[in-house]
């Protein structure tokens, strides 16, 4: 797929700019609702930015590296398990969705287990399992574009339906291994500085964890391509949200990037089109090791820092709220013309 995303535009840039510095307040005085309501602003191309339907799609898919190396607490099945509590309302991402009034998707990018039908469930699966990256790439070249494909799909069909707002999680065990990976491949960072607890190791299990993930690096040589690093390393669910990253900058949506997975896959996916940032609003700074250094990478500023560590798009769930804050100062915040209000003497 040729992901051609536009180049947000600044035509309306100092228009945006008066008409916050005029609103019934010092300038500057609200802070990164300022910086974050320009940018929406600018994406939706108008002085009056809405936030419409926003929505958070999960990603789910099981790891072959699981099935033969300890590279997580827990057993594979419980990706499957997590599955069918988000259908059933018991996460945490149902309970902050529901509290600030956000569509919640499942994907089922690959998990192994088969789901009965769901209103919330989408059926995308391409193999019910990545394979062991310490023996052969996680995918074939052609699944992983699958991957990205559907990925696309999926939020074309979400935008379709009135969506402009859209931020994506993960589900499956293992992936913080396939995220650190790629962080790895792509930031030239040492493996050990881009592995933490993942759903929770203790000391001993990192330290193993490292070690099985130098011994993936070292049988995939110098992998430099965006696709085969994805290829060599990435769980479907990290594909699929590499495609809907793009797709949702090439539908000039505003994005939500969640945490340490979340933003890997959006690292590969900036690797494809660097645009795709522009698009970006990066919900919080994840406590997971190497989160914090991906996003200087990128030079992303997160609105949020609460040590979570929980994936499934909590923490772009918790920053919707804010993402209102910035576009309503905006439409409904009195001007000092419109108050009667003096305004600062020069």
């Amino acid at each position: 797929m040729k992901f051609d995303i536009k180049e947000i535009g600044v035509s309306l840039e100092k228009e945006i700019q008066h008409k916050i510095n005029f609103k019934t307040k010092p300038v500057g005085s609200l802070g990164i609702l300022e910086t974050i309501g320009t940018q929406i602003s600018l994406i939706q191309n108008t002085l009056t930015p809405t936030i419409s339907k926003p929505t958070i799609v999960i990603f789910a898919g099981d790891h072959g590296v699981v099935q033969n190396h300890p590279v997580s607490p827990f057993p594979q099945e419980v990706t499957a398990q997590m599955v069918l509590n988000f259908l059933h309302g018991g996460a945490a991402i149902n309970v902050f969705s529901e509290l600030n009034e956000i569509d919640l998707k499942v994907v089922d990018s690959g998990v192994n287990f088969n789901f009965d039908n769901n209103p919330n469930l989408i059926h995308a699966k391409i193999n019910p399992s990545s394979k062991d990256f310490t023996k052969e790439a996680a995918m074939s070249i052609q699944d992983c574009e699958k991957a990205l494909e559907k990925g696309a799909d999926i939020v074309t069909n979400i935008f379709s339906r009135g969506c402009n707002t859209i931020g994506f999680g993960e589900m499956g065990i293992g992936n913080t291994s396939s995220a650190s990976l790629i962080m790895s491949s792509f930031t030239n960072t040492p493996i050990g500085d881009c592995t933490g607890k993942g759903t929770g190791h203790t000391e001993e299990g990192v330290k193993t964890k490292i070690e099985i993930l130098k011994k993936a690096q070292s049988i995939h040589g110098n992998t430099t391509s965006p696709i085969e690093i994805l290829s060599a390393f990435g769980g479907y669910e990290i594909a699929m949200m590499a495609g809907a990253f793009l797709q949702a900058a090439k539908l000039q949506m505003t994005i939500l990037v969640d945490g340490f997975i979340t933003t890997s896959a959006l690292l590969a996916a900036s690797k494809i089109n660097k645009t795709v940032l522009d698009y970006c609003i990066f919900s919080h700074t994840s406590g997971e090791k190497g989160h914090e250094k991906m996003l200087e990478y990128i030079n992303a500023k997160p609105l949020l820092n609460f040590g979570l560590r929980l994936g499934e798009g909590t923490g772009a769930a918790l920053a919707v709220p804010t993402l209102k804050a910035a576009v309503a100062f905006i439409n409904k915040m009195a001007s000092f013309e419109s108050a009667g209000v003096a305004e600062k003497n020069n």
